[in-house]
This record gives C-alpha cells, sequence and structure tokens, in this order.
C-alpha cells in the first residue's frame, strides 16, 4: 500500500464516529448516565459548578455522557421520589448535594453514591467509616459538626460581650442534632446562653429574627444546610435589617453581604465530588474510595457590612482572617 493512501485510511478511520464503530461490531456505543439528586432549585450555582468540572474531565451532556438532573425545591418531601426516579432512569452513579444524601442512600444499595458535601456522615449514620465507607456511598463533609464549637468561639473574640447568642435552624435536616449538639456543649464550656431559633419556611424565619431581637440575642448563628443556602439571600436581608452580626458556615453568605463566616470552600469540594464520579465511571468502587474532609478552612469577614451596621472587627481578630471583602 502506498503511504499516502495509508495516510487517508488512516484519517478515515480515526475520523470514524466511535458510535459507528460499535454499531459495525453489532453493539450500541452506552455513554455514562450521572444522576444529580438536589435539594435546592433548578439554577444552583453549586451544580454549574459540578457539571462544569465534570465537562473539563471529558463528560460532556449530550455527547460523551447523559446528566439526569432532579432538585427538589427546598421541599425536602420531594426527595424520596425524586431519588427513585434517577435509580429507575438506570443512572450509573448519583450525585447527591446536601440533604438530598439521605434520599439517596433510601433509594438504592447498589448505584454508587457521591456525596457532594455533608455535614458529618458518620455521626448521622450515612457510612460508618471515613477511610473505607464501603457498600455504595462515599464523597465529601463539610465538618458542620466539628466545626460548631470554632464557630461560637470565633463569634465570641469578635464579640467579646455576648452573652445571649440564637441559633437559626431548620430542625427537619438531619444534620442539626449534631450540630447543635456540639454548639450546647461550646456554649457550656464558654458561658454562653443559646436561644434556638427555628425555621421550616419563610414565615418562620422571619419570625425567627423577630424573636431575636425580641429576646435580645446579641448575635446570630445560622447553621449552613439545605434551607439556610436556599434562602440565604433572605436570611442575610433579615439580619442586616435587624442589625444582628451573624456568622455562617460558607463564604456565600458573606459574598451576599453576610458578616461573617467559618468554614470550607463549597464549591471546590463539588468540584472534586466531580473527579470521583469520574473514577466511578472508570470502573472504581465507592466503598474503596474515601470520603475526605476540606484541607483549608477559611475565616472571610466583609468589612463593608460592618462598616455599615457600626459593628467593629477586633484587629486580633481581623489579623488571622484569611480573605476580606471591603
Amino acid at each position: 500500500m502506498r503511504r499516502r493512501d495509508f495516510v487517508r485510511l488512516l484519517g478515515a478511520a480515526v475520523a470514524w464516529p466511535l458510535a459507528a464503530r460499535a454499531q459495525q461490531s453489532g453493539r450500541e456505543l452506552r455513554v455514562p448516565n450521572v444522576g444529580i439528586l438536589n435539594y435546592a432549585a433548578a439554577d444552583d450555582a453549586l451544580v454549574t459548578e459540578f457539571r462544569g468540572a465534570l465537562r473539563e474531565l471529558g463528560h460532556i451532556d449530550g455527547q460523551t455522557a447523559t446528566i439526569t438532573y432532579r432538585w427538589a425545591d427546598g421541599r425536602f418531601e420531594r426527595l424520596p421520589s425524586l431519588a427513585a426516579e434517577l435509580v429507575a432512569s438506570k443512572v450509573d452513579v448519583i450525585i447527591a448535594l446536601g440533604p438530598a444524601t439521605w434520599a439517596a442512600k433510601a433509594a438504592t444499595n447498589t448505584v454508587p453514591i457521591i456525596i457532594a458535601f455533608s455535614g458529618d456522615p458518620v455521626g448521622n449514620g450515612v457510612v460508618s467509616n471515613l477511610a473505607r465507607p464501603g457498600e455504595n456511598i462515599t464523597g465529601f463533609s463539610y465538618m458542620s459538626t466539628d466545626l460548631a464549637a470554632k464557630r461560637l468561639e470565633v463569634l465570641g473574640r469578635a464579640f467579646p460581650k455576648n452573652g445571649r447568642i440564637g441559633i437559626l435552624y431548620n430542625p427537619a435536616e438531619p444534620a442539626t442534632t449534631l450540630e447543635m449538639r456540639e454548639t450546647e456543649a461550646a456554649a457550656r464550656t464558654l458561658g454562653v446562653t443559646l436561644q434556638a431559633l427555628a425555621a421550616r419556611n419563610l414565615d418562620e424565619l422571619s419570625e425567627c429574627f423577630d424573636t431575636a431581637v425580641r429576646e435580645r440575642a446579641d448575635a446570630l448563628i445560622v447553621f449552613t444546610h439545605g434551607f439556610a443556602v436556599l434562602n440565604r439571600k433572605r436570611i442575610v436581608e433579615l439580619a442586616a435589617q435587624r442589625r444582628l452580626p451573624t456568622m455562617y458556615g460558607w463564604r456565600e453568605f458573606v459574598d451576599e453581604g453576610g458578616l461573617m463566616s467559618y468554614g470550607p470552600n463549597v464549591p471546590i469540594m463539588v468540584r472534586k465530588a466531580a473527579s470521583y464520579v469520574d473514577r466511578i465511571i472508570k470502573g472504581e468502587k465507592p466503598g474503596n474510595l474515601p470520603i475526605e474532609q476540606p484541607a483549608r478552612l477559611e475565616l472571610i469577614v466583609n468589612l463593608k457590612t460592618a462598616k455599615a451596621l457600626g459593628f467593629d472587627i477586633p484587629p486580633t481578630l481581623l489579623a488571622v482572617v484569611d480573605s476580606v471583602i471591603e
């Protein structure tokens, strides 16, 4: 065969679509089906982060992968049926964001599940071990239970006269019980009185802030679970209106105008979750992949908000802040 004929033939083979080659061999080429189960809304920025990271790894929706997305718009009761829909659609792996983890776990013990982020997967009984979770679940923890005491301590350093701290939480969320227990233990050590502020919907959210002001809370900690993330703009607005110094768990609240946060960079965790999906698609078993915790924690302070509300952040605390928004 002449060289130019060989090159032409080789080029044709390379250009020939993979699907056509698979059909020629008598079988269809099957692309992986990635299921996304989300507590929040369809336009959740964290889902955009995940899909972008998946794309960078070569899993492009409609080309090299199929992405099947289900979201609950903040309604916990919808998650079980949405998880069942994903399993019925024969997804190869499920990425579960936050509170959706429980519904995914209940729906299947065979389809691999990647936790994009979860407060305390061991403490909440999702897995028995971080290093080797076993079965069909792995993923990432944002350590909400472990960081509860530290957030209370940092808030005390920022506002030393705090004697009464409001705790804003949704009692329906699985992560709440453990985080509350750790916060209460830290409060006893620090000599702080806690004021429980339970909110399951927007109406109760406003009532909680009214109660905090009426009962003279000095500051507020927001448990950064699904409900708070979904309603973070409103929470930040209410904290500003009531002039309550507020500590959050994620930077996104501070970017929206919240005063301060201490915790992991959650978008980085979500992007790492895409790499776990990639590894499972390529054949690794989820139970052999450790549940990772954040390598770095960040203290973020919004000085613009502090100035607008008349709050003075001590220089000793500013000296250890990781990022300042001005």
